[in-house]
C-alpha cells in the first residue's frame, strides 16, 4: 500500500509539470556570435528559462542562474556575464515578457530568443528576424522590446559565410541561386537574426 501510494504521489507531482510543457523554438545569440540554433532548434519546454536549460543540453553549453529577493535570472551564458549595462535577456515570439524567464508560461508554437544586449538610455538593442517572402527571397524586420518595428542602419544580409548584400528592413532582397546556404542578417546595434534556407 506504501508503494502505491509514493508512486501515485510521484505521478501527481510529474504529471502536471510534463503537462505544462509546450513544444516551442529556441535561439541563442551571444555578445560576439550565434552560440545555439541559428535556425532554431525544436525543444520541450514550460517555461522561457525551461527553454534555455534545454538548449543548454542540447548545444552543451554553460549559463548560470543567480536567486535574488525579485526571483531568479540568468546572469551569464557562454562565456559572457552581465556588467552594470548589459546582460542577458529575452524575449517570446519577439517580445520582452514583463515578468521573470521563470515566469514565462510557453505554448506550443512559441518562439523563445535568448541574446545578449547592452542597453542604453532607450533600453535594449532590436532584434533582427529574417523571413522568406516568395520564392528565392528574404525580407528582414528590426523589432524593439515591445514587439514594434525599430529603426536600425546598416542592414545586411549575409548569404552563406561569404556573400553579403545590402538592404533595408522589410524590403525583400533576391540574391539568386543559393543551394544549402543559410540567409541571415545583421544591422549596427542590432541582435542577429535567426537564419533560413
Amino acid at each position: 500500500m506504501a508503494k502505491r501510494l509514493i508512486l501515485l504521489l510521484t505521478v501527481l507531482l510529474v504529471l502536471p509539470a510534463s503537462a505544462l510543457a509546450a513544444t516551442v523554438k529556441v535561439r541563442v545569440e551571444g555578445k560576439t556570435q550565434t552560440l545555439f540554433a541559428p535556425t532554431e532548434l525544436t525543444v520541450t519546454a514550460a517555461t522561457a528559462q525551461d527553454a534555455l536549460e534545454q538548449a543548454s543540453l542540447a548545444g552543451e553549453f554553460y549559463y548560470h542562474v543567480t536567486v535574488t529577493g525579485f526571483g531568479p535570472y540568468v546572469d551569464q551564458v557562454g562565456r559572457y556575464g552581465g556588467t552594470a549595462d548589459s546582460g542577458w535577456v529575452f524575449k517570446v515570439n519577439d517580445v520582452s515578457p514583463p515578468v521573470g524567464a521563470d515566469k514565462v508560461t510557453l505554448k506550443d508554437g512559441d518562439r523563445v530568443l535568448w541574446y545578449y544586449a547592452t542597453f542604453g538610455p532607450q533600453g535594449g538593442p532590436p532584434t533582427l528576424v529574417v523571413k522568406p517572402t516568395k520564392k528565392g527571397c528574404y525580407a528582414a524586420q528590426a523589432l524593439d522590446d515591445s514587439g514594434k518595428a525599430a529603426t536600425v542602419t546598416g542592414l545586411v544580409f549575409h548569404i552563406g559565410s561569404k556573400r553579403t548584400i545590402k538592404g533595408n528592413p522589410n524590403v525583400d532582397v533576391c540574391p539568386g541561386p543559393h543551394p544549402g546556404l543559410l540567409v541571415r542578417a545583421t544591422a549596427t546595434g542590432a541582435v542577429r537574426s535567426n537564419a533560413v534556407k
